[in-house]
């Protein structure tokens, strides 16, 4: 794989695509184990579930007409994935102390970003969360929201899933709130067919 921009087609996980999430998350990395099922479930739940049983469950969603997020293709290989869906099919993340609710607003949660390794660095993330924004819209949402890091975290590339502030800050996104040092609440409003910026709210 040449460095450079990817060419990259975005569609929405439903039943017939399920194929190509399944494929994306065979390759290396934490969505094979976790099935990007840890804010869809209780912590006793999550940790009840095997890879297996995870996997299912996340199916069943998906079957039932729930939606769960984007995938990115390059030349028809899905090469990514953004989990977006509405903030109430996330029980977890509901009941979150570190991540509650900021207020009222119906929002759909940015809760993981994945891209397979070979494709990183070229551009996948921005075009995976212009289309979750474009998703949202059609579906009749109005706000997006996501819990991104400050700043890179140590360690392993997977304990920043929920992706970096400066990726979304360069989005478009508007920072919210903070509801601690290391972790940032941002929005992007979507109004009248058209994706725009939430007006600025001082972090707390």
């Amino acid at each position: 794989m040449t460095a450079g921009r990817l060419k990259v087609q975005v569609r929405p996980v439903t039943r017939s695509t399920w194929p190509d999430l399944e494929a994306l998350f065979a390759r290396e990395g934490y969505p094979r184990w976790c099935w990007c099922m840890w804010w869809r479930t209780s912590r006793a739940e999550f940790e009840r579930l095997c890879t297996a049983g995870r996997k299912a469950a996340l199916r069943r969603l998906v079957d039932s007409g729930i939606p769960v997020g984007v995938l990115a293709y390059a030349d028809g290989e899905p090469v990514g994935w953004c989990s977006v869906a509405p903030r109430e099919t996330y029980p977890a993340l509901e009941r979150s102390r570190k991540l509650r609710r900021v207020d009222e607003t119906p929002v759909w949660s940015v809760t993981c970003l994945y891209v397979a390794k070979p494709f990183r660095g070229q551009g996948a993330v921005d075009r995976l969360l212009r289309a979750a924004v474009q998703y949202v819209r059609a579906q009749g949402g109005t706000v997006v929201e996501a819990y991104p890091h400050v700043r890179p975290p140590g360690g392993r590339a997977s304990d920043a899933y929920m992706g970096l502030l400066s990726t979304f800050l360069r989005m478009g996104f508007v920072e919210v709130a903070r509801p601690s040092p290391d972790r940032s609440v941002v929005r992007y409003t979507v109004r009248r067919g058209a994706a725009r910026r939430q007006e600025a709210v001082q972090p707390r």
